[in-house]
């Protein structure tokens, strides 16, 4: 029992559990600065895994589909624990249509360890050096899972200029860090107890990538086309005591994730856990597809 109730408390982690009814924090943590000061290069059609440096780091990237004149390059960001092979079934799909890329965060996967803790703005300037490296000056759509669903959703308002186009995948909550004190208590004992402080020791940094996972605005990165699946098959309803709040929170948290454009719709992938592009390759393959779609017709 209490080897099944760390796993569901490392996925809460992973998923920054929502609180219902929780307000927007105030600050502007969730900000990436202008993180790509070089000219953007022609993109590199390599087809393949290689490594490339970033900031001094060597980066996994995995690119497969060839090149299509005016369509965006789209760009699978996996969730915290996976590296790109855990997308890589989706990756091949989606290439028989599209140009598709994806890569390791640095400490996931074969990519180098961060040299030390990062911030949200550390990983967005590894996210500009990839896509540098496979989209040049051309328009990609981010389509991420879980932790790489926040990170492409606070990346996309500062760079507009290239990012054409989200689709989020259960992804994490904009404030995961109130979101789970506000549903567990630190009086909590038990279960409870041990979900919320594994849960808050992940999002404080104890993670492969060493970042730091905090709570910040849902900013808006325009009218780009935006697709928000939440997963349909209530698997933190397990959690004992606190399982349907954390489920009715999950909801609230993805519904902020539609602030992120006035475009964005918000679906459920019935019969799905926290894995959508797993369970339901088949919506996950179709909400890629359309966005992409959408973003190439786009001024």
């Amino acid at each position: 029992m209490i080897r099944t109730l760390t796993k569901t408390a490392a996925i809460a982690a992973c998923c920054a559990v929502a609180a219902a009814g929780l307000t927007g924090c105030d600050d502007d943590s969730g900000a990436f600065p202008f993180d790509s000061p070089e000219p953007r290069k022609t993109a590199d059609a390599f087809t393949g895994t290689k490594k490339i440096k970033v900031a001094g780091r060597s980066v996994n990237v995995s690119c497969a589909g060839g090149p299509a004149k005016d369509e965006p390059v789209i760009v699978l960001m996996a969730g915290l624990g996976d590296g790109l092979g855990k997308m890589a079934a989706l990756q091949k799909t989606l290439s028989e249509e599209n140009r598709v890329c994806s890569y390791d965060r640095l400490g996931e996967g074969a990519s180098e360890a961060p040299k030390g803790p990062q911030s949200f703005a550390d990983t967005g300037k590894v996210l500009s050096g990839v896509l540098d490296r496979v989209a040049g000056d051309g328009r990609v759509v981010l389509a991420g899972h879980s932790l790489g669903g926040m990170i492409a959703a606070r990346y996309a308002p500062d760079h507009k200029d290239r990012v054409k186009g989200l689709v989020l995948m259960d992804a994490t909550s904009p404030t995961p860090v109130a979101d789970i004190e506000n549903v567990i208590p630190e009086s909590a004992t038990g279960p409870g107890a041990q979900v919320r402080a594994e849960t808050l020791a992940v999002n404080g940094g104890k993670n492969a990538e060493k970042l730091v996972i905090t709570d910040g605005k849902v900013r808006s990165a325009g009218n780009i086309p935006a697709e928000v699946i939440r997963h349909g098959k209530q698997y933190l309803a397990a959690v004992p005591q606190y399982g349907p709040a954390l489920e009715r929170g999950w909801t609230a948290g993805q519904r902020k994730w539609l602030g992120v454009s006035k475009r964005a719709k918000l679906s459920t992938a019935t019969g799905s856990e926290h894995y959508i592009y797993v369970d339901r390759p088949d919506l996950a393959v179709k909400a890629i597809q359309r966005v992409t779609a959408q973003a190439a017709t786009a001024a």
